[in-house]
């Protein structure tokens, strides 16, 4: 290889150093005349080399700027040393055919026999233009407020919605401190955090989970978060902030806060007010039922059959009463007075149930069935409840053919999930809200006893533990209830 190296001299290796640049190269003399071309300026302005040796380099300067352009070649070569022309500014070359190129030109001193020549590597950024502009106009799109910083905290970007969120123009923020839109509380302690995120450049986010402001032109304060992202350019590592306005969502949060507390505050009163109604409704309607009851006894023999169905309707109602006032009271009952939840059995709380309702199930001759249920962390009391009144509803509504009731439990997506289903009258689509509210009855009080509060009590409880309650159901083909309550890793009872 050192023999083959050996029919080149300096000059060719020279010329065909500069020939393979990806760059355009062109050398002038002091007067400007082109003397060296290579095949990439060829490419890049689009003239034959013969067409510019010889000529100016004028020839590839726009019109607007060549009466300075002498006087820049001339200082040049006052002081002769290597630099780069086009950064950070816009520098453009002209083509043949009379357009316009972005270019960046790096510019090298070099001394030869004839004297001093100036050697232009020439780049065509016209792609990185390109991006730029996309950069420029996605940021200037973005509905947060973007600003860029250098490493100082000097402003160098900003975008419309800044402009709007800030009340400032931006040509007011260009090349000020960024601190002008910090308030001036927390502007000591900005500079130490700045230099923190130089150090570790990253993107994070600022001011989630506290409270993080800006300052506008008019002194007032808004709530914000921010996105810092780090971007590296020609000038260094540069801070792109996104900024977004959450006025409104701190209203919102602050307002919702405060209705949460009020629905809070009205609902533990009006628990307080059903629990101390209906408890002390009760022994009224307890003398008014018992006296009805005594009067009927001691009067048999003179009332009449008018004045005995009359004293069966005081009665009656007294008792219903009495039953819708001490559902109320378990109603109200159901976060005043429950339990912590704890591991539970289920399967022993459904064999607990089924056990105090064997004179229904003997009486309908209903057939249950269960598998293994699982342990759940639950109110065991109030977890009872739920099943007595799901399986005491499979019982009570029926048609002609004895009650057939199956219980069972699968987990799925994090919870689970029970079901108890029967062969019963079923319910109606259009039901499946009214069920769970409060005296709803879905069928004549003569054939079917209850208050129509216990699947409202269902529902308020299996909510205190987490679950949703909801059914499946086709007249006259049964029933399914399903509930739902969150299951908990390594439950030991």
């Amino acid at each position: 290889m050192g023999a083959g190296m050996n029919k080149f001299t300096p000059e060719d290796i020279v010329h065909l150093a500069v020939e393979a640049c990806p760059s355009g190269m062109i050398m002038i003399d002091a007067g400007g005349k082109i003397v060296l071309v290579n095949a990439e300026a060829e490419r890049l302005f689009g003239y034959g080399r013969e067409e510019l040796y010889g000529k100016s380099i004028d020839l590839l300067v726009p019109s607007a700027i060549r009466s300075g352009h002498a006087r820049h070649r001339e200082e040049f070569l006052v002081r002769p040393e290597a630099r780069r022309m086009g950064v950070g500014r816009d520098l453009y070359g002209v083509r043949k055919d009379g357009t316009q190129i972005p270019v960046e030109i790096g510019l090298n001193p070099i001394q030869t026999a004839n004297g001093s020549m100036i050697l232009s590597a020439i780049t065509d950024i016209t792609e990185r233009k390109l991006a730029e502009e996309r950069f420029r106009l996605v940021v200037e799109a973005c509905p947060s407020g973007m600003i860029m910083t250098d490493a100082s905290g000097k402003i160098v970007l900003v975008n419309a919605e800044a402009e709007r969120l800030f009340g400032y123009a931006r040509e007011e923020l260009y090349g000020k401190s960024i601190d002008i839109l910090v308030p001036s509380a927390v502007r000591a302690g900005h500079a130490k955090h700045r230099d923190g995120f130089l150090t570790q450049p990253e993107a994070r986010r600022m001011g989630v989970g506290r409270d993080l402001y800006g300052v506008r032109k008019n002194g007032t304060q808004i709530p914000i978060e921010i996105g810092l992202n780090p971007i590296r350019t020609n000038d260094g590592l540069m801070i792109l902030s996104a900024i977004t306005d959450i006025a409104e969502r701190k209203r919102a949060t602050q307002a919702l806060a405060a209705r949460t507390e009020e629905l809070q505050r009205s609902n533990a009163d009006l628990e307080q007010f059903a629990y101390v109604a209906s408890h002390d409704l009760q022994e009224p309607l307890r003398m008014v039922s018992s006296y009805t009851e005594l009067l009927a006894e001691h009067y048999k023999d003179t009332l009449d059959e008018t004045s005995e169905k009359y004293i069966r309707y005081a009665v009656d109602g007294a008792k219903r009463m009495q039953r819708l006032v001490k559902d109320l009271l378990a109603y109200s009952r159901v976060d005043a007075q429950g339990k912590s939840l704890a591991p539970v059995s289920s399967e022993g709380v459904v064999r607990h149930v089924l056990e105090g309702l064997r004179g229904a199930i003997e009486e309908s001759h209903a057939a249950v069935e269960f598998g293994t249920l699982p342990l759940v962390h639950a109110d065991r009391v109030q977890l009872a409840q739920v099943f007595q009144n799901l399986i005491g509803n499979a019982l009570k509504f029926h048609g002609e053919s004895p009650p057939s009731i199956r219980i069972g439990a699968s987990r799925k997506d994090g919870k689970w999930l029970f079901h108890v289903q029967d062969n019963g009258i079923g319910i109606e689509r259009e039901y499946s809200e009214r069920v769970f509210q409060m005296f709803q009855r879905l069928h004549e009080r003569s054939r079917y006893q209850g208050s129509g509060i216990g699947l409202a009590i269902a529902k308020k409880i299996v909510e205190r533990h987490g679950g949703r309650i909801w059914f499946e159901s086709e007249p006259c083909n049964g029933t399914t209830f399903y509930f739902t309550i969150p299951a908990t890793e390594d439950v030991s009872p």
